[in-house]
């Protein structure tokens, strides 16, 4: 048999502040998501904007600070997005591409190898189950500056909240 959580597809949404992505992240680690099973990507440069080392210490803050400059599978330095992700290594750095990927989704990227990362983030968006013109958007917005989050809703329910949450938290392009 399976669970809600198997058959689900993962939910995203978009933010363009640093507020805005860790109020979201917060919530979900409140509702018992642990920090694993969230996936956040931004591009190194807003890692250094929304997250820069003399910003006050938060969880999502630390995920992006605490592998920089360590050695990643593939090269480059492991760019670490939200603290507890990047202690224990699912996130990495993508040489080339300038973006930061934490949680489920850097093992995916990871494994591509650097010789296979050409439109590797829409690849890994795809093959997660987020349609092609969505991932567009999301690599757009995240060439802005914007900041995407992702996660496996266990239940319908967690889906329609965290869709409402992430909308009264300024969450764009809310995907499920």
């Amino acid at each position: 048999m399976t669970n809600d959580r198997d058959r689900a597809g993962m939910m995203t949404a978009m933010f363009r502040d640093r507020d805005s992505a860790e109020r979201a992240y917060n919530e979900l680690r409140s509702r018992g998501y642990d920090k694993d099973d969230i996936n956040v990507v931004m591009s190194d440069d807003a890692r250094k904007r929304h997250f820069g080392d003399n910003d006050e210490n938060t969880e999502l803050g630390n995920k992006s600070l605490e592998g920089a400059g360590a050695g990643s599978a593939i090269g480059g330095t492991l760019g670490a997005i939200v603290g507890a992700v990047a202690a224990i290594g699912t996130s990495v750095a993508i040489p080339g591409l300038g973006l930061i990927v934490a949680g489920p989704l850097a093992a995916g990227l990871a494994g591509a190898g650097a010789g296979g990362l050409t439109g590797g983030l829409i690849g890994a968006l795809v093959g997660a189950g987020i349609p092609e013109e969505r991932a567009k958007v999301y690599e757009s917005g995240i060439k802005e500056g914007n900041i995407v989050l992702g996660f496996k809703p266990e239940t319908e329910e967690d889906a329609r909240y965290f869709e409402t949450h992430f909308q009264k938290n300024r969450g764009e392009h809310i995907y499920y």
